[in-house]
Order: C-alpha cells, then structure tokens, then sequence
C-alpha cells in the first residue's frame, strides 16, 4: 500500500528567500557543519534524531526494557508450581520410648519425609500462556506507544529548531540591509540631503533587529537544549544546524488518514491489545469453576521399625461460590471497560485527526498564498523603493517600510511552513507512521 506520506518527484518553487537562506547558510563557514561529508553531523534531520533517541533516551529503554521483561513471563506462566518437601517429627518429646526429647530426623519416635506437587485444573496452565501472551503483546503495544509519542516530540522540537535557526538567518539579513541603508543615510545626512529624524528612524529599526536577533539566538539554544534533553545528552552538548526538511507531501487522502487512525493508531493499538488481555482474564476465572488437584508420597521411618511409604492425592474443593461469581463479574466488566476504552481511543484520535488535516490543508493553503502571492509582491515592493531611493523619488521611511513589510512576510512565511510541518508530524503520529 503506498504511503500517504509519500513526497512527489517534482519540487515545488521555493521563495527566494529561502534560497537566500540556504546560501547563507552553507556560505557561513559555521563549526557546526565541519566534518565528514559521508555522516552527517548530528542534528541536521530528525530521523537522525530519532535513531540515536532510539538507542540512547532512558525513558524508551525502560519500556523497552519491560516489554522484554513481559516475553520473560510467558515461559513459567505454564509451568508446574515448584513442589514441597515436609520433613515431620512424629513423636517428637519421645514419650512412647522413654528417650530425652530431640529435634533430629531419625531420633524421634518416627520421622515422615513427604514431597507433594501441586497440578493445576485441566486446561488452566494453556490458560495461562494464553494470558501472559496477550500481556507481552500489550507490553509491545504500550513500547510502540511510548515510541511514537517520543518520537513526535523529537520531530516537533527539531523542527521548532529549524524554524528559529531560518529565522536567525533572516533576522541577520535584515540587519545587514539596515546597517548598510544606515551608513548611506549618514552619508546624506552629513551632505545635508536628509534629516535627522530618518537617522535616528533607521537607528531604532536597526535596535529592534537586534533585539529580535537576542531573542531568537535565545530560543534556538532553548531549542537545542531540549533536544538534547530527549536524546539522552548533556544539555550543552553541540548540534549542527538544521538542513531543509522534505518537501510537504501532496494528495494525503482523508479517507485513508482516519481508516488509520482508526486500526494503527498506537494509543487505539494498546486498547485492542487491552480487550486480549481483558479476554484472557475473563477465560482464566471461568476456568477457576474447576478443581485444582496435588499428588504426593511419604516415606515413614520409624524409630526402630521398618520404613514404608504412603501415596497421596488431594483436590482442591470449589466451595465459595459466592466470590468465585464475583470474580466472574469482575472479569466480564473488566472486558467492558477495555472494549469501551478501545472506542474511546479512536473517537479521540478521530478528532484529534480531523484537527491535525484541518491545519495541514489550512496551512498548505497559507504557504500558497504567500509563495506564489504576498511574498513576490513584497519583493517587487522592496526592490521599487530601492530603485525609486537611489533616484530621489522616495525617502528612507518608504524603503525602512518596504523592507519592514517584507521581513514581516518571510517570517510569516516560515511560521505557515512550521505550523504545517507540525500538523503533519501529529498526521503521522495518529496514523501510527512513526516508527
């Protein structure tokens, strides 16, 4: 079946802005990036990421650590109960041989060495595999679970961490255009072409670039550390910057989205798992109706005697009805309970669904507008007022405004991309595609 994920052959048209990014980017020189072309540097993706949180989170180790510990279970859940061995002192004051008192085997009036195994009811210990079978694969449920939900959470931190790190990158660019636009205002304004109040304008852009530039330097080591949080690491420890992501896939059918929803989901998986187990319960205390049995022999020595050897056979009587039909009880609203929570568990990821397509196709709609609408318009704005400066036609206000505008749009345009990439790691969490 072809993944609904799956990204098609032909690119989309990328903004210019994102190209000046990129280049940017691989122009800087960063330490980051230093190192072997063949492995990439850790951080660049978050499939990346996730292999390396797959091998090193404690949390996941835990539940993996669990489920194998459930497998372990499986083996003696069928086994025979260990038998007893009873060692008994008959006569143990020696009253009937007129000897001093003992508590030594062979030195009392007679000694009894009985070995006894219990037998468990007919079909109870197959009853028993079948039980602790249906914990495992719930246990592997709750691993797949727990995976999915970690991680999301790696792909949704990385990816909070590539927008910060391209907003960084246009954040310094702005400033540069500023500062470059500022050294030719002070340029006319000691030709006495232009007033002080544009200086001290451009001064004040240039002083709220820097100051955005502080806060989103900020947020992305705040981004970094939490990612190293999940991976496991010490929280300074580096990570490269972030390379483009995928493209955004096409034609994701809702139709195929919630019949996934609705079966793979890992949260809808644990509920089903849930109802075997429940299912299992139930069988094991139906089967409770039937006697358990022992079997055993004794040997008896007496003290100056002959030894001779006793057979026994013990069954367990069923005799409190009334707590055996409670258990009963139990047992049936306990399948109950596990049937309701599996519908529980797709109603929610249902709607959890119908939330997460709902910002994919709203923000796949917004990244259009802006691509192929706002964004080119802003440009051909800036790029007039620039034209119309160098000729006298406008003032600096006009092209601090037009650069202002355009900033403004790439940074709503990054904001859409990362809305969208989020909604999408949340499809592909509820579709049970993070593996």
């Amino acid at each position: 079946m072809k993944s609904p994920f799956a990204v098609p052959s032909s690119r989309l048209p990328r903004p210019a802005a994102l190209a000046l990014v990129l280049a940017f980017t691989l122009g800087s020189g960063s330490a980051w990036t230093q190192g072997s072309s063949d492995t990439p540097a850790l951080g660049t993706s978050p499939q990346a990421l996730v292999e390396y949180a797959r091998q090193r989170n404690p949390g996941f180790a835990a539940a993996r650590a669990e489920a194998s510990a459930a497998y372990e279970r499986v083996t003696p859940a069928g086994a025979l109960p260990d038998p007893t061995l009873e060692v008994e002192l008959m006569d143990a004051t020696n009253t009937m041989n007129g000897r001093p008192a003992s508590l030594l085997p062979g030195q009392v009036g007679e000694t009894r060495y009985r070995i006894t195994q219990p037998l468990p009811g007919w079909g109870k210990r197959d009853l028993a595999v079948k039980a602790a079978e249906a914990q495992a694969t719930q246990a592997d449920a709750m691993r797949d679970a727990a995976w999915a939900e970690l991680a999301a959470k790696i792909e949704t931190l990385w990816l909070r961490y590539y927008a910060a790190d391209r907003e960084r990158v246009l954040n310094r660019e702005g400033l540069t255009l500023l500062q470059s636009l500022e050294e030719l205002a002070l340029a006319r304004y000691a030709l006495g072409l232009l007033p002080q109040q544009a200086v001290l304008r451009m001064q004040r852009e240039i002083t709220s670039q820097r100051l955005a530039l502080v806060e989103v330097e900020q947020r992305r080591k705040g981004l970094a550390t939490g990612l190293n949080g999940l991976l496991g690491r010490a929280h300074d420890a580096p990570l490269a910057a972030p390379a483009d992501p995928p493209l955004l896939p096409e034609g994701l059918a809702p139709g195929a989205l919630f019949e996934a929803a609705a079966g793979t989901n890992p949260e809808v998986q644990v509920a089903a798992n849930d109802i075997d187990v429940a299912r299992a319960g139930r069988e094991r205390t139906y089967r409770d109706r039937l006697p358990d049995f022992a079997v055993g022999v004794t040997n008896n020595r007496p003290y100056e005697g002959k030894s001779s050897w006793d057979v026994m056979f013990e069954v367990m009587i069923p005799l409190q009805q009334s707590s055996r039909r409670a258990r009963e009880r139990e047992a049936e609203y306990m399948l109950m309970a596990a049937e309701a929570r599996r519908e529980d568990a797709r109603a929610r990821a249902s709607g959890e669904l119908g939330t997460a397509w709902s910002m994919y196709a709203q923000g796949r709609e917004t990244l259009r507008l802006l691509e192929h609408t706002l964004l080119p318009q802003a440009q051909a704005t800036r790029d007039a007022s620039q034209a119309a400066l160098s000729s006298g036609k406008v003032d600096f206000d006009s092209v601090i405004e037009a650069e202002r505008q355009l900033i403004d749009i790439r940074t709503q345009r990054l904001k859409a991309e990362l809305d969208t990439r989020l909604a999408l790691t949340e499809i592909k969490k509820l579709t049970g595609d993070l593996k």
